[in-house]
């Protein structure tokens, strides 16, 4: 028996749009409740989220499978990478990628070898279903999806160099920190930015790479999805919750 298939890696490839949710509260039953919501896909963000790892390994299985589960890293650090994977995440967001050699480090991080670095300790881990999964060694490799976040001048300079890497199944680009990088501070959708950010997934798709972005204006997130993003995120928990308290506090 194999790996689980990975069916948003899978469909990745198909060229639809996958519409997700960042999940920033670090709770398991508001990851539940945003799992039964009907998105694709969810980010359990551990970068900026008041996530550990028993956190991440808590919301992973409050989503179950109803939703697909991405885990943003916290960085690139290998064994952070490692533990990530063996409590269950198949898909990896991995923040601030900013050359061709440290994207090359992370394909390294999450493939077994001789691919890759990952440390083999399968049989003590959820991911194999501790070990009830006998071909989990041989077969992880090719479910495993890896995404990795452009999200500074360094790394939009870099970007032709990473698309031409083996393993990566996507890349994102993170508009906030772009934007602060860029002098424009909490502004991702000024014009300068988003004209650096249209000609950045314009050619990570061309090179064949699936494109992701998040953005809470519904005005880009539509432009975005008619442009063919593979894989957009619409809100976040944090935002949703607050915008529908306000409104119906604001209704009385």
């Amino acid at each position: 028996m194999p790996a689980p298939v990975n069916a948003f890696k899978a469909r990745l490839k198909s060229g639809d749009t996958q519409i997700g949710l960042w999940i920033g509260l670090g709770d398991p039953s508001v990851a539940e409740l945003c799992a039964g919501a009907g998105f694709d896909w969810l980010v359990i963000d551990g970068e900026h989220g008041p996530n550990g790892l028993r956190d991440v390994l808590a919301q992973l299985r409050a989503v179950g499978t109803r939703s697909h589960p991405v885990v943003r890293t916290r960085d690139d650090n290998r064994a952070e990478i490692k533990q990530m994977l063996d409590i269950g995440a198949q898909t990896l967001l991995v923040p601030m990628i900013e050359s061709a050699d440290q994207a090359r480090e992370v394909v390294r991080s999450v493939l077994y070898p001789p691919a890759g670095l990952r440390g083999v300790g399968a049989a003590l881990a959820r991911a194999s279903d501790y070990n009830a999964v006998p071909d989990y060694l041989h077969s992880a490799n090719d479910q495993i999806c890896l995404l990795l976040q452009v999200e500074s001048r360094a790394g939009i300079a870099a970007l032709d160099d990473i698309l031409t890497l083996d393993g990566i199944d996507g890349v994102f680009i993170g508009p906030s920190d772009l934007a602060a990088d860029m002098g424009f501070v909490g502004r991702p959708g000024a014009p300068e930015v988003q004209a650096v950010i249209d000609d950045a997934l314009r050619r990570i798709r061309s090179a064949g790479c699936a494109a992701g972005i998040l953005t809470s204006d519904r005005t880009l997130a539509a432009g975005y999805a008619r442009d063919g993003v593979e894989f957009l995120a619409v809100g976040s928990d944090v935002g949703v919750m607050r915008a529908g308290l306000k409104e119906l506090r604001d209704a009385f």
